[in-house]
């Protein structure tokens, strides 16, 4: 068997180190995790000492400080019953007892993994795979013994937060304490076997210079949304699912102002904001067993427009009642900024004003800038695939339409993202709102570029250091500028934290 090693790395879970292997092997990318291995009476002990914790779990909550403390009394135990084990085997020991007891068994050391994207449980009948960042899909070297021991796992979540997953209700879509979605499918509605699959919340989220960096967008695009964010026009970024479009709303929000009251509406948290924004989030909640205390999407969009927001996100426009409500919050003069599912512009205003969404024609000019995010699977990357302004127009019979207008587009070919058409109306609305000219806005865009520029040139992208010059830009503009005209290093505006 032909072996190549492409990667190596590893995962920390409570303390420990656990070694992890990307490896081409008979022409296939592998994902190989250095589980802990223990003999035949050690995985007894193992048991035992999980069958000992075992009353009083099934109702405790399963905090970090609960591991913390339980990995404590375990240790202790080991200590007292095999004295002379040594630190390594005593300190994997007591992983795997708790894996087992609090967690999802071998797929917490997945979990820890800030490489991987998704992870997925088809059936215990084959390995674990996972989505990983650098190399797409690959097969684990973990599998899980039993169909019983997928299902407790999916159970196990369920009962976190207050669901049930059962023969009668077969289905669950929930998330981790973490903020990883999950969603489970019990068998024999999956017929092969209950099912598992992870989306991985980013620990350590995409900004702006990793955009850059990997060619998704460029400074030119990133340019124009920062002004269009400043000036509190209304985005709506679209895309295939997985294409990055979440990612790109988050990367775009700390272009907003510090003193702008920030309201997030999702129905799991996947919207992350650096701290200096004046940020309220909100997510749904599911019915509990009964049917009862179910909040939804609409519930949240009219309770935000009552707290007085100037910025208003919502995670995904799914339903007519909720795009209705958002379109009269932005009619209203609001800020809102939102994602859809769609594959172009023009697909975009067609899935908006069609079942089951079903908004008239007339509300839609209220969006200005409309980002489409694409996802080549063969090639593993995203790019913007088109940046394009919504313009409303009148046909001859006096009826209102609006179209998409395509400003920027990417080329496969080449993997460019090009110029493709002159602006008609973002330059109008830009200096509706701030009485610019179209040189002094070309002038206004060329600085953000520079600064832009001098973000990823700088290597300044984490989320919090990103907020601090951004609250320092919208302090003092011409410090920043100053900073960046002489190409400093970022210590004097970070210092200001």
């Amino acid at each position: 068997m032909a072996e190549q090693l492409k990667e190596k790395y590893s995962v920390k879970l409570d303390g420990l180190d656990f070694e992890v292997d990307i490896k081409l092997v008979d022409k296939e990318l592998r994902y190989y995790l250095a589980l802990p291995v223990f003999e035949e009476p050690t995985k007894v002990f193992v048991n035992t000492l999980r069958d000992r914790l075992a009353p009083g779990m099934e109702t405790a909550i399963h905090t970090q400080k609960l591991r913390e403390n339980l990995s404590k009394k375990i240790g202790s135990w080991i200590d007292a019953e095999a004295p002379n084990i040594g630190k390594e085997t005593r300190d994997n020991l007591v992983v795997s007892v708790l894996n087992k007891s609090l967690g999802m068994g071998d797929l917490e050391f997945l979990l820890k993994d800030p490489s991987l994207e998704e992870i997925v449980v088809n059936s215990n009948q084959e390995s674990v795979r996972v989505y990983h960042k650098r190399y797409g899909w690959l097969p684990t070297n973990i599998t899980i013994e039993s169909d019983e021991e997928v299902q407790n796992y999916a159970k196990l979540v369920a009962r976190e937060i207050g669901k049930e997953i059962t023969i009668n209700a077969p289905l669950l879509d929930a998330h981790l304490p973490t903020g990883d979605r999950i969603n489970a499918v019990l068998t024999p509605i999956s017929d092969r076997g209950t099912t598992l699959s992870i989306r991985m919340f980013a620990r350590d989220p995409w900004t702006f210079p990793d955009f850059i960096r990997n060619g998704t967008i460029t400074p030119e695009i990133l340019s124009l949304l920062w002004m269009a964010i400043q000036y509190e026009l209304n985005v709506l970024i679209s895309g295939g699912t997985g294409s990055g479009k979440t990612s790109l709303l988050n990367i775009l929000m700390p272009f907003i102002q510090p003193n702008h009251r920030v309201i997030s509406v999702e129905d799991t948290r996947e919207i992350q904001l650096p701290h200096f924004l004046y940020w309220c989030p909100m997510k749904t909640r599911s019915p509990n067993p009964e049917g009862e205390g179910e909040i939804t999407m609409s519930d949240l969009i009219v309770n935000a427009l009552r707290m007085r927001p100037d910025r208003i996100i919502l995670g995904e426009i799914r339903k007519g009642k909720d795009a209705e409500i958002l379109f009269e919050a932005m009619h209203t003069g609001h800020s809102v900024y939102s994602t859809l599912h769609a594959d172009t512009s023009y697909q975009t205003l067609k899935r908006l004003t069609n079942p089951p969404i079903n908004v008239p024609a007339t509300m839609l000019e209220s969006i200005h800038l409309n980002a489409v995010m694409y996802r080549d699977r063969m090639k593993n990357i995203r790019r913007v695939y088109q940046l394009a302004e919504v313009i409303p127009e009148e046909t001859v019979g006096g009826e209102s339409v609006v179209k998409a207008n395509v400003l920027y587009r990417w080329k496969a070919r080449t993997d460019e993202i090009i110029k493709a058409a002159d602006d008609v109306r973002i330059f109008q609305e830009i200096n509706m709102h701030t009485g610019l000219s179209k040189a002094e806005i070309t002038e206004e865009l060329k600085k953000k570029e520079n600064i832009i520029n001098w973000f990823v040139g700088k290597n300044v992208r984490k989320l919090e250091d990103i907020g601090t010059v951004m609250r320092a830009y919208y302090l003092d503009p011409e410090d920043v500028l100053n900073v960046v005209g002489k190409n400093q290093g970022p210590e004097k505006l970070l210092a200001l934290e």
